[in-house]
């Protein structure tokens, strides 16, 4: 099953809802405040379902578009721009180096794994830094992860900085372009988070004075408005350049991606539609988009 397979998959009660909003009649009023009520209970936020409305509206008027099909087709379209970012993803670092961050549970050490999958199948030499030293389990679930996308994993003990001082500091005299750092998942108050993120941050470049940094914030898409809350505090604490979506399953609303835009200003880079070394890749909206309204 190819990705677009899997996220429309995944997507299913959402685009089964739209697609009952769109198969109205007529484009009128009842629609617009049917659709914003979907949206909703697809977990977007109220502030970002009611953006998403009146452009429509917008839109249709614009184009004196009639046809139900015609106006699917252009809320796609609406949809696919409020999730699209035109900064490129930073891998031009000598090492380039992605730090994971997020709550434990949220899927950072499998995101780890399959990332460097994804990144060594497309050209890239990976090296993993098993950062989070405070859970041995975390440690040993990535030697896992890394056996099976075939990359090496640097495990160490005592402080997180120090794992990821010697990743990234050897990672280029041994042949390697990418580290992707594993950190702690643990939810701190605000300063101590940012405190230790900046410290690692401030670590990669004592390392590495040519590297560049992406921090993704690994979210579990299942956890809807949850998840953007949890987003919220991340972002404000730590620097994150874009979010990395893991568990979008069939219990996935998929309406919240709609919001991280508006809510964070940050790009979805990367997300996981299953349990497989291969079920992450990099985040297309138009795809998403396409998938969440029930284009062909």
């Amino acid at each position: 099953m190819g990705f677009f397979s899997k996220i429309k998959e995944s997507l299913n009660k959402t685009r089964e809802s739209i697609s009952y909003a769109f198969s109205s009649e007529k484009l009128d009023d009842d629609f617009y405040e049917e659709l914003t009520e979907i949206l909703i209970m697809a977990d977007t936020n109220v502030e970002t379902a009611e953006k998403l409305s009146d452009k429509m509206r917008d839109v249709i008027a614009k184009r004196h578009i009639l046809d139900s099909n015609e106006a699917k087709k252009a809320f796609a379209e609406v949809c696919a721009e409020e999730m699209t970012f035109e900064e490129p993803f930073d891998l031009t670092g000598t090492p380039a180096v992605i730090l994971l961050v997020g709550v434990n549970g949220a899927g950072k050490t499998t995101t780890a794994g399959k990332l460097a999958k994804y990144l060594s199948d497309n050209g890239r030499k990976v090296v993993i830094a098993a950062a989070d030293t405070f859970r041995a389990a975390a440690q040993e679930q990535l030697m896992v992860w890394g056996e099976r996308s075939g990359c090496t994993v640097v495990t160490g003990t005592g402080d997180p900085s120090s794992v990821i001082y010697d990743t990234v500091s050897t990672a280029v005299p041994r042949g390697y372009d990418t580290v992707i750092c594993d950190t702690a998942g643990r939810l701190q108050n605000r300063k101590s988070l940012m405190d230790e993120l900046a410290k690692m941050r401030r670590t990669v470049e004592k390392a590495a004075p040519n590297a560049s940094v992406e921090t993704l914030l690994v979210l579990d898409a299942s956890t809807g408005q949850n998840a953007i809350s949890q987003a919220e505090l991340f972002s404000e604490a730590s620097g994150v350049t874009g979010i990395v979506l893991t568990k979008l399953d069939g219990t996935a609303k998929g309406g919240a991606v709609l919001t991280i835009k508006q809510k964070l200003g940050l790009p979805v880079r990367f997300v996981g539609v299953g349990e497989k070394i291969d079920d992450m890749t990099v985040f297309d909206p138009v795809d998403y988009a396409e998938g969440l309204v029930g284009i062909e």
